[in-house]
């Protein structure tokens, strides 16, 4: 490929990929680690890294981690112990986060670097799915922490370029991202879901990326949008896959659902 594509994944909630019970829904988490395996096996023998924008990690500027050997970061609460105690030594790259410091900084952003972070769970859960044996490095940076869409489409278009160095950029969220709606199982929720997640994918796949973007920045007023996404944290990664798709077609790769609402994830390019 002359350029990888870019992608937004699922990641989940909290760490499901190690429980019995899957969260409560095995059928519908079953779906997604499905296609976060297959996704592995597809680019594992064609990708030198891995950069990864993560719905977990929000700073005042872009943040980008400098770890050779990013240890792991559980950020989620009331779980079992041994959920506490996952390993997954995967290693950073330097040169990589320089590389997209570099991006960013001539594209007007401001950045800082990090290198005590660990990997949170946004990343971790999905890719050791897909990357079991965590030998491809990873790179995560973070969402600045307005959430402004224009701000996260305009980091997406500055890291383009990675794309052509045999670097997969994945953005790492939901598509639906409302806890009560997830643990009431009401009708309401997943109608919600349902209409959100249809326009979404609409969005997605115009084929002029400058309405997909200009669609995306006024999300708020898509129907479903504010109950699919009290906070938008979650869905704010797919607008750095958008930006960094360039003219790139967007398509949706995902479709499943996760107690009982729609969830979708996105491959463009």
């Amino acid at each position: 490929m002359k350029n990888m594509p870019v992608y937004f994944i699922p990641h989940g909630g909290g760490p499901w990929h190690v429980m019995d019970d899957a969260m409560g829904d095995p059928v519908g988490y079953r779906g997604l680690r499905t296609y976060l395996t297959e996704l592995g096996q597809k680019y594992r023998p064609k990708i030198k890294a891995i950069l990864v924008v993560s719905a977990h990690w929000e700073e005042n500027v872009p943040t980008i981690h400098f770890g050779q050997n990013p240890p792991m970061y559980y950020d989620y609460y009331g779980f079992p112990e041994f959920t506490y105690h996952l390993e997954w030594n995967v290693p950073g790259h330097p040169q990589l986060a320089e590389k997209v410091e570099t991006l960013l900084n001539n594209a007007g952003f401001k950045t800082k670097r990090e290198y005590k972070r660990g990997f949170d769970h946004g990343t971790f859960v999905p890719l050791m799915i897909a990357f079991p044996e965590a030998k491809i490095p990873i790179v995560q940076l973070s969402l600045v922490h307005s959430l402004d869409p224009a701000t996260h489409l305009a980091m997406g278009k500055a890291l383009e370029p990675l794309r052509e160095q045999d670097v997969l950029i994945i953005g790492s969220g939901m598509s639906y991202h409302n806890m009560r709606g997830f643990m009431s199982g009401s009708s309401s929720a997943a109608n919600d879901s349902k209409l959100f997640d249809d326009w979404l994918t609409a969005t997605v796949e115009k084929s002029d990326p400058d309405k997909r973007n200009e669609s995306l920045v006024n999300w708020e007023k898509a129907p479903g949008a504010k109950s699919s996404h009290p906070r938008s944290e979650h869905l704010i990664p797919l607008f750095v896959a958008a930006g960094a798709a360039g003219n790139d077609a967007g398509t949706r790769d995902y479709a499943g659902t996760i107690m009982e609402v729609n969830v979708s994830g996105y491959k463009f390019g």
